[in-house]
This record gives structure tokens, sequence and C-alpha cells, in this order.
């Protein structure tokens, strides 16, 4: 299976577009190489994400006969991921201008003026 193909079908990109678009920015890694979209993917294959501030290391187990749900995914590839980067690129999510918790309602009129003046 290709590797736009495989990205997009366990759900890590919203599209093939997207896929290729990842693939050729230098985001993604095949045995530690830069890949081309159409590269074929076999068993044992490890793949490297970077998806926002997380960098995902997954392993190719299987071709999916199309895109497959969230539950599913576990099926066709395997997550080396390790619990504390993910960690670190929730915090840093967390961590950059402008972002507010979940629940805390919209900004005020004077919280939304200090938000324009935070230097990018």
């Amino acid at each position: 299976m290709r590797l736009d193909q495989w990205l997009w079908a366990i759900r890590l990109y919203r599209s093939r577009t997207l896929a290729v678009d990842g693939i050729r920015g230098g985001h993604v890694r095949v045995n530690g190489e830069t890949a081309k979209p159409a590269r074929e993917l076999h068993p044992g294959d490890r793949i490297d994400v970077k998806v926002g501030p997380l960098l995902r290391q997954l392993e190719f187990i299987a071709a999916p006969p199309r895109r497959v749900g969230a539950p599913k995914v576990a099926d066709f590839a395997r997550d080396h991921t390790t619990p504390e980067a993910i960690l670190q690129a929730r915090e840093a999510g967390r961590n950059q201008p402008g972002f507010r918790m979940p629940g805390t309602g919209r900004p005020t009129k004077r919280e939304r003026r200090k938000l324009d003046n935070i230097p990018l």
C-alpha cells in the first residue's frame, strides 16, 4: 500500500492531499529515510510522522482495505510513541498564546485586547 494512502486510512491526516503535503514537506520518514508519497510499505516498516508538536512513531502492520474507524487503527499500525512525548506535546499546545481552557467561555473585551497585543 502507498504511504500516503496508509497515513490517510489510519486517520493521521484528514485527506490524502494533506498526507502528500506532509510527506513532501519532510514531516514523514520511513525507516529513518525521507520518503515519497508513492512509497510501498512492508510489514515491520517504522514510520515517524510529525503531527503538530508531536513526533509519532508507528510500525506498519498491514494495509487496511479502506479508511478505518479509530478503534480499528490498532489492527494496522502499532504506536511506539512514548507517553512522555504525548504529554509534552499536549503541554506545548496549552502554553501557546491565546489558548483557553475548555469551559472558560468567550474572552471578555479586556482579555481580547490583551490577546491581540501578544507578539508572535
